[in-house]
């Protein structure tokens, strides 16, 4: 919606950034903080109020910005959200990582019986 009203407006924003490790959080890059706030006004779940103002160096985002590559960030033990499939939503545990496949297998926390479930490695999201 923001970029929709920016493309109607002539407002000086020269950057929007949506960064998932930034939970509630949206980067916009402007001439002023005024120009900021015009840009936000009548965007709904926006509060202005919220506005942190100042400059961010891009060494200061650089480790969010970089793509990591997925098998190396799951490790054999570690606790993780299953964000597709028929378990979606369900927590549970790495017990083996296939990465030629790039494919883990996980034991479900909440379940009866520990039946393990291998699946592909995008459809898992790791808890911290």
């Amino acid at each position: 919606m923001l970029q929709k009203k920016l493309e109607n407006e002539p407002l000086e924003i020269y950057s929007l950034a949506v960064i998932p490790d930034l939970k509630g959080y949206v980067l916009i890059e402007g001439d002023s903080e005024l120009t900021v706030r015009r840009a936000i006004t009548d965007i709904p779940h926006i509060k202005g109020k919220g506005i942190v103002g100042g400059n961010i160096d891009i060494e200061e985002l650089s480790s969010l910005l970089e793509a990591k590559p997925l098998m190396e960030s799951i490790k054999k033990g570690a606790k993780v959200k299953l964000i597709n499939g028929p378990f979606k939503g369900e927590k549970a545990r790495v017990v083996r990582i296939n990465e030629a496949k790039e494919e883990v297998t996980v034991e479900l926390l909440e379940a009866a019986v520990k039946i393990p479930l291998t699946i592909k490695a995008e459809n898992i999201r790791i808890e911290k």
